[in-house]
């Protein structure tokens, strides 16, 4: 399945994505005991997804897509966390040594904004940044899971842009050396379009997936360059932390952000970002 969440006519729905970039089939007109946010449904568990996979041929129940607004997939989940130096080739770009465990950090629910919103530039970086990342969805409560069963709790995957505020993030010295405010900052976190089911996707760890400023590309890899894959990811954090239904985690970014460029890049007002990965889609910024 393809999982998108809209407003139409001041209401909110959640909808399956009939191709990626396609139209949408309206869950809730087609079922009107299935949840019209996202979070909850995934929360529902699989008798729901099930249901929700069988509505597919309702024909009746299709909305053009220029006609509703997206939203993020998931807008209030209980946590955003992130992986820092999760790409071979990005630590390469910064002759760092590859991590033997997870870098872990944080964003918040508030960060999140949708797959087409604006952003608006905050007055206290002048470092703005960019980083395109595929994005696990947790679909049931993990506590303690082991490498070999952790796919089980996978929901499915998403497209994110971890913005950042280098500024913030990497001056020595500056806030003690913590990312929190380089790294969340309001819209820090635009997310989208869909959440793609793993049996939809296919090997999350053989995706393409790149980042355009103003179509000029900047960052272009594959998952293939992930240090920890999905399956390590979740075993790692559910040894410290319990993961809801909902949760978010950034998997990583690969080379080419602004930061190490020569000279560095940054965002400016007025910019468009785009970043996607293949067999999800793409998310499409204004900086404003």
């Amino acid at each position: 399945m393809r999982l998108m969440q809209f407003i139409r006519n001041g209401m909110q729905y959640i909808g399956l994505e009939l191709k990626q970039g396609g139209d949408l089939l309206n869950l809730n007109q087609a079922d009107p005991k299935i949840p019209s946010d996202l979070r909850t449904f995934i929360e529902g568990g699989s008798d729901l997804w099930k249901a929700a996979a069988s509505l597919s041929s309702r024909t009746d129940c299709i909305v053009k897509r220029d006609s509703v607004k997206l939203l993020a997939p998931v807008t209030s989940c209980d946590k955003v966390l992130c992986i820092g130096m999760n790409y071979i080739d990005h630590c390469e770009e910064q002759n760092a040594p590859v991590p033997v465990e997870p870098v872990i950090f944080n964003k918040f629910p508030s960060c999140i904004i949708g797959p087409n919103d604006s952003l608006t530039y905050p007055r206290e970086t002048e470092c703005l940044d960019w980083e395109v990342e595929m994005v696990i969805v947790i679909g049931r409560e993990a506590k303690n899971v082991q490498v070999k069963d952790a796919m089980q709790y996978v929901f499915g995957y998403t497209v994110a842009n971890d913005v950042s505020a280098r500024d913030w993030q990497l001056t020595p010295g500056k806030n003690g050396g913590q990312w929190v405010i380089g790294k969340a900052m309001d819209e820090f976190c635009p997310l989208g379009p869909s959440i793609v089911t793993p049996d939809e996707l296919g090997d999350p760890h053989n995706l393409g997936l790149r980042c355009r400023v103003n179509g000029v590309t900047k960052q272009d890899s594959n998952t293939n360059q992930l240090v920890h894959k999905t399956e390590q990811m979740i075993a790692f954090i559910t040894r410290f932390m319990t993961l809801k239904p909902g949760d978010l985690i950034l998997t990583g970014t690969p080379p080419g952000v602004g930061c190490f460029r020569k000279p560095p890049e940054y965002l400016k007002r007025g910019d468009v970002v785009e970043v996607e990965i293949d067999g999800i889609g793409t998310v499409v910024t204004k900086i404003v």
